[in-house]
């Protein structure tokens, strides 16, 4: 079962958060509850099956949320929280509340997301592993930009950077864990400083993600793309911001978040040059993916 989550989680970082792979996700969290219920075991494998199909669960809550299919999502938390509990496993636990927080975010609820992140930052995990926190202070830096809230989301960002710094790399961590680098941070501080109009910063950011964000990565990369387009735009600067745009690969360009950044870009883009023949070719190249 493990293994197979390993597999759910290198699916995920290719092709994002698909219908396939959140049902996947979903049925496979089933199979490992099922086999609790129809096999003899110790206390310890009990748990150990416990803690897979929380993490199964909390694969398909992420896959929903990843797909823009947010009602979907919701009901995994409880089941997600509640197989947690069952395997006392604090690292799925964190994971589940990372979720959660996102998704209250893409949900517009940004103090429920704060609540979330907040308890994923105070799981006993991240006082023992300085990754973990690093990552927890990273989300939050994008949900205090959520709320405008510059001197928060900065603050995180820097406590971020500190933890990670910190972190022992070559420490083995569930596969869950394993997108979390200095590309990944630096994706969520994009994230933040475009929340806060802060597009050169946003933009700074994108490129140290693009530098060494993994090849494997595909969907981080659709979305670094589409928010350094973002970033380039808030700039003014709309030939460069097009031909980031345009990198984003055309299956990438219909998936869940990727497509809502592009919907973003596409109405700025518009509202900000209507007659320039790049948003013409834009536009164009946008239909054709559809």
């Amino acid at each position: 079962m493990n293994a197979k989550l390993a597999a759910v989680v290198s699916m995920d970082n290719k092709y994002g958060g698909t219908l396939e792979l959140q049902e996947h996700a979903a049925a496979l969290a089933d199979e490992a509850v099922h086999l609790q219920n129809t096999h003899t075991a110790s206390s310890r494998i009990r748990s150990e099956l416990y803690g897979v199909a929380a993490a199964f669960t909390a694969s398909a809550m992420w896959a929903a949320i990843d797909g823009q299919r947010l009602t979907q999502a919701e009901p995994y938390l409880n089941k997600a929280v509640t197989l947690a509990g069952l395997a006392k496993n604090r690292f799925v636990l964190y994971r589940v509340w990372g979720h959660a927080a996102i998704m209250y975010r893409h949900l517009g609820r940004p103090t429920d997301a704060i609540a979330a992140g907040e308890a994923a930052r105070a799981t006993p995990i991240t006082r023992c592993d300085p990754l973990y926190a690093s990552l927890a202070m990273a989300r939050l830096a994008t949900f205090h930009a959520d709320e405008g809230d510059e001197r928060g989301a900065l603050r995180s960002i820097g406590l971020a950077q500190t933890s990670f710094d910190r972190a022992d790399s070559a420490k083995h961590r569930p596969p869950w864990m394993g997108f979390y680098d200095q590309a990944e941070l630096d994706s969520l501080a994009t994230f933040a400083f475009l929340r806060l109009g802060k597009w050169d910063e946003a933009e700074r950011h994108a490129h140290r993600c693009l530098a060494g964000l993994r090849p494997d990565l595909e969907r981080n990369h659709a979305l670094t793309y589409a928010n350094l387009a973002l970033a380039q735009l808030g700039q003014g600067d709309i030939e460069p911001a097009v031909a980031s745009a345009r990198i984003v690969p055309a299956a990438m360009a219909r998936h869940g978040r990727v497509s809502m950044l592009l919907n973003d870009f596409t109405n700025r883009l518009t509202a900000l040059a209507p007659r320039s023949s790049d948003t013409t070719a834009w536009l164009e190249h946008r239909k054709a993916a559809a």
